[in-house]
């Protein structure tokens, strides 16, 4: 057996309570104060019956700057991406507006306060990854938890793409969709897949957006440990820069597929919040990132391999005890002291192949 994991198991139930209502904070809990035209029917035809296909959505007005020449992103689009680094005071806002299902009851809106520091950890020509590191608990000495990732990759010839019930596959993107459009892949804490979208920017006066076609992902936590009545979202999911900040924005259809084919049960609008600020204590999250990047650096390279087939799993419970929580106990032990990157890595990898299988195959990380 190896050592330290009773260490991993105190620090995963603290993680645990620090992390309800906000472990998938990207798809989180918020109130909305207004109501707006989301899924269309057009829309809710594409969510039921391409699901997951990730076909390019949307038309870009004339004359707006979206691509640069010839295979080489517009240094606009870079800007628009890069500008969501920083230190933001985050609101995650989430209402239910429209009951699909017969007899199906709204539940209450939500809202929930964040801080969040994002980072920019790679920042290529083609590819720039952000990472989202929460700060909770006390303001002037808070708490740190690596949160959620976002990739964006320039003219990407694959795209993931979930199908439901813990199963993602790889699809193939053709030239004329992925010409001029950038894709953003989204990861849960522990670095698992959760969610692709694809499109183009539309840089207009005073914002620059991105708005892909409907994709499917899997519950976010807020759900996930409070119902099961509904396996997927639906969601188109827009981003846009201003001068102030971002915006994620999110029109959402829960889909039940348990019965053979999607039925949808209501309809929700969310919008996640990012006001650039200066956050008391966010020196905690650039310690934080300094003593774990390599070891995050490994488990990402291992789900990288992973996503190298054209289908896959990862299995988890509700409360991410399974994988997510151990996966981030081990950071965390590095973080503290109580192991070397090689060490967590190894008890990391143990867990993760464990837990996720490639093209129906146990995955392979250790050698």
């Amino acid at each position: 057996m190896r050592k330290g994991h009773t260490y991993a198991s105190l620090r995963q139930a603290e993680i645990a309570a620090a992390l309800t209502g906000l472990a998938s904070t990207t798809d989180g809990d918020v109130t909305v104060k207004r109501v707006v035209t989301g899924l269309t029917g057009s829309f809710l035809a594409l969510a039921m019956l391409a699901g997951p296909a990730a076909a390019l959505g949307g038309t870009v007005a004339e004359g707006v700057q979206t691509q640069g020449e010839a295979g080489v992103p517009s240094e606009a689009d870079r800007q628009a991406i890069l500008a969501m680094q920083g230190e933001y005071a985050v609101t995650f806002a989430f209402n239910e507006y429209l009951p699909i299902a017969e007899g199906y009851e709204l539940r209450p809106s939500t809202e929930t306060p964040a801080r969040e520091l994002v980072i920019v950890i790679a920042d290529e020509p083609g590819f720039i990854s952000l990472q989202h590191l929460l700060l909770v608990g006390d303001r002037e000495d808070p708490m740190v938890i690596k949160h959620w990732r976002q990739d964006w990759q320039y003219q990407p010839s694959r795209l993931m793409a979930y199908r439901g019930f813990n199963s993602w596959e790889m699809e193939e993107v053709s030239a004329d969709d992925a010409r001029g459009a950038w894709s953003q892949t989204v990861y849960q804490v522990d670095d698992s897949p959760r969610y692709a979208g694809l499109a183009r920017w539309e840089h207009g006066v005073g914002a620059s957006t991105w708005t892909p076609a409907v994709s499917w992902r899997p519950l976010p936590r807020r759900d996930a440990t409070t119902r099961d009545d509904y396996d997927t979202i639906a969601a188109v999911n827009r981003h846009t820069i201003t001068a102030w900040g971002w915006t994620h924005e999110q029109d959402n259809s829960k889909l039940a597929l348990r019965d053979g084919s999607p039925r949808e049960l209501v309809r929700e609008h969310g919008i996640n919040t990012y006001r650039r600020t200066e956050l008391t204590g966010v020196e905690n999250a650039h310690r934080y990132w300094a003593a774990t990047a390599d070891y995050w650096a490994e488990v990402r390279a291992a789900w990288d391999e992973i996503m190298l087939a054209d289908v896959f799993t990862a299995e988890d419970d509700a409360e991410g005890t399974l994988l997510y929580g151990p996966v981030l106990s081990e950071g965390q032990a590095v973080f503290m002291g109580a192991r070397d990157t090689e060490e967590a890595f190894a008890n990391a990898a143990a867990i993760i192949e464990s837990r996720v299988t490639a093209n129906g195959q146990p995955a392979d990380i250790l050698p």
